[in-house]
């Protein structure tokens, strides 16, 4: 992954449409990822606390 360098010439509305699609892709990918741990944590509460432990 490489990033834009601020102090390099601006990037094209082709580069900048690109890194916005990079951006959206990982922030998809994170909340999905995040999703999936609160779920996890929550079923594992519910199975401790059924187990009585």
């Amino acid at each position: 992954m490489t990033e834009h360098d601020p102090n390099s010439a601006p990037m094209s509305p082709e580069e900048q449409k690109a890194y916005q699609a990079r951006q959206k892709q990982r922030a998809i990918i994170l909340a999905g990822l995040l999703g999936f741990m609160v779920i996890l944590f929550y079923f594992i509460t519910i199975v401790k606390i059924g187990s009585g432990s």
